[in-house]
């Protein structure tokens, strides 16, 4: 068992930065489903994230470029019913779009490649002016209906993984520069004040030669450029079996190292240099069937990586809130490797709990390593404790001595092998595809952390209590005052 011992003297202020304020969707017309809402909804309600980010703004299925046949020939018309119906539900939930131009409508684009199940299409414009149009009206509507004051403060985004010749045609470098050099434009006229950035590329051999070629051309040509995308996974080269991809996995550290190699590249461009890095994109696997996605071992890994990405990034946002969701087509079973943070049928997976936990620290961060963040707020400590063991068992024991006063209690919320574990009862159950209501309801129950309290021992100012995390846990711990207060009569021993 390896051990760590914190004390007074091991803690002090260091950095960190919790940026995990946006949270990835599926294409924005899913939010027209019933379950698709209530699981936003549950997320919300639990991790409280600000921004939400998707693909398929210009898509078809929101309907919002039309072309008409009138007595004068054919004419370009806009419907916004879809898009305000979907923008009402986001800032109901609290959450401001985090806006992504794409992809093209097919009455638009230049050719016919499409991507994904429900076929977004991914070549340049036909025409360039009606594309700068329509990204102009769709804005100057969204200025309109909900304020000026409040779409400014809407990120925009233009485009997806153009580096990626799935999601741009021929992945051509050239004609994405263009793209970016009229929509930028386009997006400033509409909105004085509003930001707007780039590329969104994914990794890979291209990422960094895509970044440094995107700053060059953005500070030749002057454009509009408030922050710079990327998007970062952990998987290494997949093995398929059937539909489900398996991945070993890179380390948060070493995923780190994509964003530290991004910053090298945009200090080469004195302009830029210092803009913000939001990744719009980051998860364990890249693709929408992968088993990791609904594991304890995916919200051990994420609370490694989200220790860490404050230090490279100002924002990131995880693929997906949940899994309401059809780039491969339609899930047919609940526990299937979806991005989600919720599974069909509202259960909450692993790493829901991950981000709930990051999501509302607060305070001083006075220690951070490889397994634990720290952080104090007056006379009140609250942490997060993580384990990670991939190839061997191995728990892990902290022993923390915390300056209190008289009386303290503990809470602790623990998620591991044997804890908000729905997979694993899922599993059990026989791997039912469409499970009954109870069976749901026995799988929502079973999902939800272990929670626990004790009063710790006092002894020399400090509050003296241990944790052990094993293979692949999460746990969420807070130490408070807890002033005891007695009523005439009652006797806590008598019960036991």
């Amino acid at each position: 068992m390896k051990t760590l011992h914190i004390s007074p003297s091991s803690l002090h202020r260091v950095p960190f930065r919790s940026v995990s304020d946006c949270i990835g969707t599926g294409r924005l017309g899913l939010a027209l489903h019933r379950e698709y809402v209530d699981q936003l909804r549950l997320v919300q309600e639990h991790c409280h994230f600000r921004y939400i980010r998707g693909h398929g703004l210009f898509c078809d299925d929101i309907g919002i470029y039309q072309r008409v046949s009138t007595d004068h020939g054919e004419v370009t018309r806009y419907n916004f019913t879809y898009l305000d119906r979907i923008m009402d539900t986001y800032l109901e939930l609290g959450l401001r779009p985090f806006l992504e131009l794409g992809f093209m409508p097919s009455k638009l684009g230049s050719g016919t490649q499409t991507v994904f199940y429900w076929k977004g299409n991914v070549t340049p414009p036909a025409d360039d002016q009606e594309w700068v149009l329509l990204v102009e009206n769709t804005l100057k509507h969204l200025a309109a209906r909900y304020g000026a004051q409040e779409v400014a403060q809407w990120p925009v985004e233009v485009w997806n993984e153009p580096n990626l010749p799935g999601f741009w045609e021929h992945a051509d470098r050239d004609r994405y520069l263009h793209l970016y050099d009229i929509t930028s434009r386009a997006v400033c006229r509409a909105v004085p004040g509003i930001r707007v950035g780039g590329p969104a590329v994914c990794g890979g051999d291209s990422c960094l030669p895509w970044i440094d070629a995107f700053l060059s051309f953005s500070e030749t040509h002057d454009l509009p450029l408030d922050f710079l995308t990327r998007h970062v996974y952990m998987a290494r080269t997949p093995e398929r079996n059937g539909r489900y991809v398996y991945h070993s996995m890179w380390s948060a550290e070493q995923s780190m190292q994509e964003l530290a190699d991004t910053r090298e590249v945009m200090q080469r461009h004195a302009r830029f240099a210092s803009i913000p890095v939001y990744v719009t994109e980051f998860n364990t696997s890249y693709h929408p069937f992968c088993p990791i996605h609904d594991t304890v071992q995916n919200a051990a890994i994420m609370s490694s990586f989200l220790a860490l990405v404050g230090d490279y990034a100002d924002s990131c946002s995880y693929w997906t809130f949940g899994d309401v969701f059809e780039e491969q087509g339609i899930p047919s079973t609940p526990f299937h490797g979806g991005f989600g943070l919720v599974a069909n049928g509202q259960i909450p997976k692993p790493t829901m709990w991950t981000f709930q936990f990051f999501n509302q620290l607060h305070g001083q961060c006075v220690y951070r390593d490889d397994h634990l963040i720290l952080m104090q707020d007056g006379d009140r400590y609250e942490g997060i404790l993580w384990q990670i063991c991939p190839e061997k068992q191995e728990d892990l024991q902290v022993n923390l001595s915390l300056q209190a006063g008289e009386r303290s209690l503990l809470v602790c919320e623990r998620v591991d092998m044997n804890h908000a574990n729905p997979l694993q009862d899922w599993l059990n159950m026989g791997q039912c595809p469409n499970p009954s209501a109870a069976q749901t309801a026995l799988l929502k129950r079973s999902a939800q952390p272990e929670i626990r309290t004790c009063v710790p021992e006092i002894t020399d100012g400090c509050a003296h209590f241990s944790l052990q995390a094993c293979d692949h846990a999460v746990i969420h711990f807070m130490l408070s005052p807890a002033p005891q207060s007695r009523d005439d009569g009652y006797n806590e021993a008598w019960y036991r």
